[in-house]
């Protein structure tokens, strides 16, 4: 009996061995992916900052000026971009980032969904949440052309009057082992009066006007966030996951520890 007992114990031992194996694995694969998704942040930030500084400067330096990217809308339907993950074993990221959109649409009754990856798709289905297109249902597919045609179709949306606001849910990465949800307007644009206040020429001309120059930069600047969220996202999703295979890891260690000492006593036991 002993013995079929220091057996059962060595096969498990050689399970969690394995389970260690394919957990450093992936945490070391997590951490490769991650580090190739700081880069892209890194990457995209000054041409996002350039468009930025562009729209501030036609705003602040033209006081009459109006364009419809700012105007409120009482009808059309509102429009909330989620990002998230295709596979899970990544701890609470997709979780974290569903729950947040699922509550932030009961706040919309007359809200489409357009998801970024399978498991946001997955959820929104499930839950017979109207869905705006399945055509971006591999977020480690879509690459910054898709966010440009995103951007400009929901742009051409929004001035059309079928969309009265597009908002969008992604997971904003903070450090290595703090990953956040959060949702930020796209549009309506919005304007403080102290920004308009400012009034100073920056002695930049725009042809063939301020107004139209505005029109065409508005869905490239949405392009730039939506591209900027969606690194974010992925850098907190391979954050998430590296951290959680690191805890697995550890967990088996733990247990593998734990059987050697019992794997030990048993076979102390059957000797004596």
């Amino acid at each position: 009996m002993a013995g079929v007992s220091t057996k059962e114990i060595k096969n498990r031992i050689r399970s969690m061995e394995s389970t260690k194996q394919i957990t450093k694995a992936m945490e070391m694969v997590a951490a490769s992916k991650l580090r190739h998704a700081q880069a892209q942040v890194q990457s995209a930030r000054p041409y996002f900052e350039i468009l930025h500084t562009t729209i501030e400067d036609i705003v602040r330096t033209n006081r009459d000026f109006s364009s419809p990217f700012f105007n409120q809308r009482e009808t059309g339907k509102t429009v909330l971009i989620v990002i998230a993950g295709d596979r899970g074993l990544a701890g609470g990221y997709n979780s974290n980032v569903l729950k947040m959109a699922q509550s932030k649409l009961d706040q919309y009754p007359n809200a489409v969904v357009l998801p970024i990856g399978k498991r946001a798709l997955d959820h929104f289905v499930s839950h017979k949440v109207p869905v705006l297109t399945e055509t971006y249902a591999e977020a480690a597919s879509v690459s910054i052309g898709d966010c440009f045609s995103i951007a400009k179709q929901l742009s051409k949306g929004f001035l059309s009057g079928e969309y009265n606001g597009i908002q969008i849910a992604y997971t904003n990465f903070v450090s290595m082992l703090s990953q956040t949800p959060a949702t930020m307007p796209l549009l309506p644009l919005t304007c403080s009066e102290e920004l308009r206040k400012k009034g100073e020429a920056s002695g930049i001309k725009y042809e063939p006007s301020s107004e139209e120059v505005f029109a065409s930069i508005v869905p490239e600047y949405l392009g730039g966030i939506l591209y900027g969220t969606l690194c974010e996202s992925r850098a907190s999703e391979q954050a998430a996951r590296r951290s959680a295979m690191d805890s697995a890891t550890q967990n088996a260690e733990d247990m593998i520890a734990d059987l050697s000492l019992k794997f030990n006593r048993a076979r102390q036991a059957s000797i004596t």
